[in-house]
């Protein structure tokens, strides 16, 4: 007697259920948080001042005599500002430093990037000497040229004039302006030039159509860097200008002292505040191209 078994099912699978995808907030790191409250601290330390200063600025004077100088005003004033204008000549203050300014940058610009296209892209027997002797330069102090300068200037009656400031401070500003325009010119390609020599252009065309053009960030920076310490500059302007008509602003300053050494603070900072004004809003212009001539390259991108 033949007996037919039931066919065996083979045991289904149990498959296991899925583990649920639990999203982790990712911690923020200890060197990202002491990094973020290092950039605030220095955020604080850069703009403090300058509140304080147009805060300052709008004080009255007793507020500011009698009460804490680092309190909160009081009451708000605009007159310490007219009160400026009518104790020194802020208009030509200004307008010195800018003559002085922007003629010391152009002279900057021009030999410093000429230098360097001389040093580095052209390149001749003992080059890195000569940027070496350069560089040298950047240690040398200002205060040892005075006494030769004022006695050449005085020679060729140079004294009392724009350009006995300008060429002391394009001199000293060189030898940093030569070193970041050949630091850039590291970064355009040899084939970039050899490709333009082929064509038949030469040295000067060269430098023309391609170098300068690739060189406006780096441009931007140089002047924005050298900018800062000529609108500043004090020893030149006090040891070679000797009339009132040629006063720069740190210079102009000096009239807010008045009789037994009496300053009128609150409008000393009314003018500080009106001499910032112009350098702070080129800065907050031109600082991406200032940031881009620091670190950017012809073959970066």
């Amino acid at each position: 007697m033949i007996t037919q078994t039931a066919p065996v099912t083979p045991p289904t699978a149990v498959v296991p259920p899925k583990p649920a995808i639990t999203r982790r907030r990712r911690k923020p790191s200890l060197q990202r948080t002491l990094s973020r409250v290092l950039i605030m601290l220095i955020v604080i330390v850069q703009v403090y001042p300058l509140a304080w200063l147009f805060l300052t600025s709008l004080r009255t004077e007793q507020d500011f005599a009698t009460g804490d100088p680092f309190a909160l005003p009081s009451s708000l004033t605009w007159e310490n500002y007219a009160r400026a204008f009518e104790t020194g000549d802020l208009g030509r203050y200004i307008l010195n430093s800018f003559v002085v300014t922007m003629g010391a940058n152009v002279l900057i610009v021009l030999f410093g990037m000429m230098a360097a296209y001389a040093i580095q892209v052209l390149g001749f027997r003992l080059s890195r000497f000569v940027r070496g002797l350069f560089l040298i330069g950047i240690i040398v102090p200002v205060q040892i040229a005075l006494v030769p300068l004022f006695i050449d200037y005085s020679t060729v009656n140079l004294l009392d004039t724009y350009q006995s400031m300008i060429i002391p401070l394009a001199g000293f500003a060189l030898p940093m302006s030569i070193y970041l325009f050949s630091s850039f010119f590291e970064y355009i390609p040899r084939e970039t030039y050899e490709a333009a020599s082929l064509d038949g252009a030469g040295p000067y065309r060269i430098f023309g159509l391609i170098t300068l053009p690739l060189s406006l960030n780096t441009v931007v920076t140089v002047v924005l860097v050298n900018s800062i310490f000529i609108w500043n500059d004090f020893i030149f302007a006090n040891t070679f200008v000797l009339s009132e008509d040629l006063k720069t602003i740190p210079l102009g300053l000096q009239n807010y002292i008045g009789a037994m050494g009496k300053v009128d603070w609150t409008a000393t900072f009314a003018a500080v505040c009106v001499t910032i004004t112009p350098l702070l809003l080129v800065f907050l212009v031109l600082n991406k191209a200032m940031i881009q001539g620091l670190e950017s390259g012809a073959t970066k991108g």
